[in-house]
Parts: C-alpha cells; structure tokens; sequence
C-alpha cells in the first residue's frame, strides 16, 4: 500500500499545472492558444458565409479546449493581432492527430478567406509539413489584426491542444515528441522481440499473450500520436481512423487474456473468470462495431470496456495476490502504474491538469512500466514454475527409490513364487502331457471305428451291387452246360448218320433235318446267345464296380496328385447304388472340371459321408414313398481358382440352432447305433486341410444343401 501511495504522489507532484502567457510581439515562443478561441454556439451544420457574420460565438476559458463527442462539425473563432513593428509568420498546430478533418479559414488580401484541410480522412502526403499533428502556416503583417476561422469533425473525443509557434520552436517540439515516441516504441519492439523468444523457448501461453498485448498496446499509442497513419498506412485513411479503436479492443481483448493465462484465474478465481470472459465479448464487439464504421458506438464499447475491464481486473489481481498467490504483485503493480498515466492522461483531457510533455505521454511512460513490470512478473513466476517442477521432481525421484525397493523385495517374493509355482506347473506338464498322449489315442480310435463303420457300410453296399451280376453268371452255367451237351448230342447223330454207308445222300440229309427238328436248333442258337450275353453283362457289371472300389479306396493319403473330381463322385454313387432305391430320384449335372490337386481318396470319404447323411434325411422324410430327390452338382468358381461340389437333397432339413453344431466331433441326431459323430467333423477336417470351405443351406422341412469348395491348387 505504502508504494502505491507514493506512486499517486509522484504522478501529482509531477502533473502540477503551469500558466502560459500569450505574446504576439514576436515569434520567438511556443505558446498555446486555446483560452483565446471562441466557439460557434448557433444552430448546427451552418455554411461558411453564416459563421463570417454571426455573433454567436463564446469564449473556451480553457488552455485546452475538451468539446467530447459531437456529430455535427464544431466551428471556432481566433483573433490574432500583430503588436510589432515587423510582419510576423508563425505556424498554427493542432497537436491530436485522431481529428477526423481539420480546415483553416485564412483572411486574404482581398477580404475574401481561404481554406486549406486535412485530417484523417485524407491521404498523409497531402500535408505540406509530414508530421502527425494539424499544421498550418500564419502570416500576420505588422500592426495588423486577423482573425482566423476553424472547423473541426471527429467521430470521436475532441480535444484541441493548439499551438502557436515558430517554426524552429515547432521543429524543437517535434524532435522531442519524435524522440520520446522512437524511444516508447524501440522499447515495445525490443519488449515484443525478447519475449517471442522467451515464448519459444520456454512455450507457455503467457508469453504469447503477452506479445500480443504489448503489441496492439504499442500500436494503439502509435496511433493515437499518429505516427501509424504516417509510418504504417498513409494511404490507408479508413484505417486512419478505425486503427486507434481496432487495435484498442484487441489490446484491451489480448491484456484479458493475458490477465486470464498470467494470474491462472481457472484454478485462483473460477468464478470471476466467467467475467472476464463477458469483458473479451465486449472487445470483440468493439472491433466488429469498428470494422463495420459504427465509428461513435464502437469508441464509446472500447472506452467503457476498457474502464470498467481495468478496474475489475486490478480488484481481482489484488484479492488473488492477497490470498497468496506471489506473482500476482506484479500484476498489480504494473496495472495501478498504467491506471494511474491514464489518470494523468484524462486529466490532461479535461484540464484538470497542465497539457505538457509529462502529461501529453502519461500513458507511454506508465505503459512501458508496466510492460517491464509484467515481464518481471512472466519471469519470476516460470522460476516458481521451474522450482516447483524441480520439488516435484525431487518427490518423484524419492517416490521411485521407494517404489524401486518395494519392487526389489516383491521381485525376491515373486521369484521364490515362480520357483514354486514353476515346479507345480512341470508336473501339471506331465500329468497333461500323459492325458492328451492318451486323448490323441482315443482319437485315433475313434476316427479308426468312423473308418470301420464306413467300411461296413462301403463292404454292404459292394456286396450287394457285385453278387446282382455274380448271379447273372451263376444262374445262366447250368442252362448253358445243358445247351452245350445237347449241341454235343447233336454234333455226334450227325457224324453218325454221315458216316452210314447203307443211306443214301437223301436219306442222310433228311434224317439229319428230322433230328435237327426234334431239337428245335434255333431256339437252341438263341438260347445260348442269351445265356452268353448275360453271362458277359455281369462280367463286365462286376469290373465296373471292382474299378469304381478303386478308384474310391485310393491309397494316397500322404501325398497331393491330381486328381479327377467328377470321377471321384461317380465311383461313391456306384458303392452308394445299393442305398438308392427306385424311389428316390438323382439327378446328376458333372461340369467340365480340370485336375484338381488333392487328397483323392480322402475327398471320396467327404463325399461318401455326405450322400450318405443326404440318403438318410431324405428317407427320413418320405420312407419307402416317393419324392425323394439327390441333386450332384459340379463346376467351376467365378474365380477360375477353385471347383465347387454341390450336394443337395429335399430331407428333413437341419434345424438353425444346430446348423453351427453339425461339425462338432460326436455331435449327431441319429438314433444311438446308426452313427458315430465324426463323418461330418472328419470331412469339415479335410476340407480345410485342402484349404477349402463347406457352406451349409438349411431349411426344415425343405432339405439341404452342402457346397464344397476346393483350390484347383493347394498352396505350398
């Protein structure tokens, strides 16, 4: 509190107001005016030909003149005598470069007046002297009096600091203004350099704010001096006039969130962040007001704003400096600093106090304070930072050898436990290793009793189709043996009666034709054909069934050929022939199949186990009735890369809740007896062996359909 108190004093022992004399005698002073000007108090927006011959016109009993916020051109009067004996030139300068337009009305010779205007709302180089504030050149002839008219329009505050001086007092002042600001400047762009790198280096979002505020904030005093419209747009006069407020709002924005990262009002005052961010509203809304040439709205937002946004700011620093938050101080220190020259600043405004250089650059000189100030305060708080990540460091660090220890001694624990555990689990291994010795044995006997159960079938069905035609050869010998004695018979009479010398040639011939009537030789001829035909049927029956049992029992188990698929199916129907009766249809579509690498003969065991579940799905439906039908299908994938083998019947179906269950070894719904259980996991088993897949479509009551798919070639 104590520095706070001498701070104020400082700002008023140094703000005391002085009293200026004017003399038009010579021109040897900078004198400033503003007392003798009178304003036009008559109606508004008046022509120039009614403010020359009115009378309504008021003194302003102020050094500088502060008329506020009008919307209408605000007229002035300036009478100037020239009391020597010489004629005198002097310059008329209005120091606040933010007017929008600025016209001199100068007495001619001929009584006529002259006007020369500038402002904002022009270009910069128009001006005869290129400096920011209003300039203009005065000739007042000895012993002579002029009087001077003014019109002056601002969107915003009008404050007349004018001036009349010589043009080496006026080259002096300028010097020293161009100083102080390329002082105030040099020292925001060395402010704004440093701590880029700084934000760089260290990358807290502090130091970005930061820049960025001391960034506007410098270029918002660039343009309230005027040395941006000069320097950074002097062709630019939209920008001359909405640049002051712009960068005004997004400094006042960049200083909140500044305030926000700086003071970590998220953890230190949650509640009155929520404020803060209603403040940065504010500021945006003053720089779209601004951008949109609501000029007037968007100056009164910024002021107000920035008023109320300062001092609710410099409460909320304080109460989070009090509750122990260190850095905080600076904050608040730079802050009262910067409220305190705009204190100044505005009481210069007002007349309060003395319009000089002090004064004039309050704000910079408290700006640059409170940058270094707040620099201090970025610094000392990541040193805080640092310190307490090095004191969480140490308490890691600390946290790690205890946890280090703890892991020494569960590791000896863990380690006397994995001995143990270890010499449990070798046993487990043995014991397991015995059981799956004896479950692989169980398996080859079970799938050795599915391959007997198969061969019985498969010695049934080839005993039934080979003794049809044995019986034909059987049945036809004994017909055949008496056929062949009585051709025998015959050959005998007729070599007897040839050999008679008693008959003649006639009496043999016809004799001879008499026996052969009594035998009936050519039902005889046609009888042995017939019996001999049969005979040669079943022959060439039986070695058609000998060559399909070979072909179906290929002894290639352990190696991959190619093999023909469609002759591999033929050989199951000829050993399944016994299985289909007369009333179950087939129907049989074989497509044009090239060599298939594969396991021949196991393929024939798939097959043969799926006709065979085929054939009793279908007589479990129709029984010994008709309607059963067997549908074999074969051909070539769209891909080019595999055949499919498409077994269909119109059975019983198989219900959706078991459909998934089908392969599962000694899964079955056949009666106990009628099967084992593993025909369909054998041929699942095989199929992928050969990389191929089954597909199952089911329907109760409707049939199934398997379809077997097969690489062409199997991949090494």
């Amino acid at each position: 509190m104590k520095c706070w108190f001498s701070l104020i004093c400082l700002y008023i022992l140094a703000c005391l107001p002085s009293r200026a004399q004017l003399t038009v005698d010579h021109p040897g002073q900078r004198l400033l005016i503003g007392h003798q000007l009178e304003r036009y108090t008559g109606p508004g927006n008046p022509a120039f030909s009614t403010i020359l011959s009115s009378s309504d016109f008021q003194p302003l009993n102020s050094a500088v003149p502060n008329l506020g916020i009008s919307s209408d051109a605000v007229w002035f009067r300036l009478p100037i005598k020239n009391s020597s004996e010489q004629d005198l030139y002097f310059l008329l300068e209005i120091a606040y470069p933010l007017l929008d337009e600025v016209e001199l009305y100068s007495p001619s010779g001929n009584g006529s007046y002259q006007s020369i205007k500038l402002g904002e709302h022009q270009n910069f180089s128009i001006r005869k002297y290129k400096v920011p504030n209003y300039v203009f050149d005065i000739h007042l002839p000895r012993r002579a009096e002029k009087t001077f008219f003014i019109r002056i329009k601002s969107t915003e505050q009008i404050i007349l600091p004018i001036y009349l001086s010589s043009e080496r007092q006026f080259v002096t002042q300028m010097n020293n203004d161009s100083l102080i600001s390329g002082i105030y400047i040099g020292i925001v762009l060395i402010m704004v350099i440093y701590n880029l790198f700084l934000f760089f280096s260290v990358r807290d979002r502090g130091y970005l704010y930061y820049v960025l505020y001391v960034l506007c904030a410098g270029v918002t005093q660039m343009g309230i001096k005027g040395y941006s419209f000069q320097y950074l747009w002097p062709s630019w006069p939209y920008f001359a006039t909405k640049g002051p407020m712009i960068f005004g709002c997004l400094s006042g924005l960049s200083a909140l969130l500044f305030a926000d990262s700086f003071l970590q009002l998220k953890k230190n005052a949650p509640r009155s962040r929520r404020i803060i961010i209603i403040f940065i509203i504010l500021f945006a809304i003053g720089t779209i007001l601004a951008l949109a040439s609501l000029t007037q709205s968007a100056f009164f937002v910024m002021q107000v704003t920035t008023g109320a946004g300062s001092l609710f700011v410099l409460y909320l620093s304080y109460r989070i400096m009090i509750s122990g938050y260190k850095p905080a101080k600076y904050f608040v220190y730079g802050w009262t600093v910067l409220l305190l020259g705009s204190v100044v600043f505005l009481l210069k405004d007002y007349g309060i106090l003395d319009y000089n250089n002090f004064t004039s650059n309050a704000v910079q000189i408290a700006s640059v304070i409170e940058m270094a100030l707040l620099s201090f305060g970025l610094a000392y708080s990541i040193n805080i930072l640092k310190q307490e990540k090095e004191e969480s460091r140490l308490r890691e660090l600390a946290i790690s050898l205890e946890n280090e220890r703890l892991i020494r001694e569960q590791n000896m624990v863990l380690e006397q436990k994995v001995s143990e555990r270890t010499h449990e689990l070798k046993e487990s291994n043995a014991s397991l290793q015995m059981t799956l010795t004896h479950l692989k044995e169980a398996q080859s006997q079970l799938v050795e009793a599915e391959k007997m159960a198969s061969l019985g079938q498969l010695t049934a069905g080839v005993a039934h189709e080979i003794n049809n035609p044995i019986n034909f050869v059987t049945s036809n010998v004994a017909p055949l043996k008496r056929d062949i004695r009585m051709i025998w018979d015959t050959l005998d009479e007729v070599e007897r009666i040839a050999f008679a010398p008693e008959l003649s040639d006639d009496e043999k011939q016809l004799q001879i034709k008499k026996f052969k009537d009594d035998l009936d030789i050519d039902y005889l001829k046609t009888e042995v054909d017939f019996l001999l035909k049969g005979m040669h049927d079943g022959a060439h029956r039986t070695a058609e069934i000998v060559k399909s049992l070979r072909i179906f029992s290929r002894v290639d188990e352990d190696t991959l050929k190619f093999a023909d698929i469609n002759e591999g199916i033929a050989s199951t129907m000829v050993i399944l022939n016994s299985l289909i009766n007369n009333t179950i249809e087939v129907e049989k579509k074989y497509g044009d199949l090239p060599m298939v690498e594969c396991h021949a003969g196991k393929l024939n065991q798939v097959f043969l186990n799926i006709i065979t579940n085929a054939l009793y799905a279908i007589n479990k439906k129709f029984g010994d009735n008709g309607g059963g039908k067997l549908g074999i299908e074969t051909g070539l994938a769209a891909d080019l890369s595999s055949v499919f083998v498409k077994i269909a019947d119109n059975g019983i179906g198989i219900p959706k809740n078991i459909q998934e269950r089908i392969f599962e070894p000694f899964f079955t719904t056949k009666d106990v007896g009628e099967g084992t259980g593993l025909g369909m996991s054998i041929a699942y088993n095989t199929i992928a062996k050969h990389h191929g897949r089954i597909i199952v479509e089911s329907e109760v009551g409707e049939g199934t359909v398997f379809t077997l798919q097969i690489p062409i070639q199997q991949k090494n």
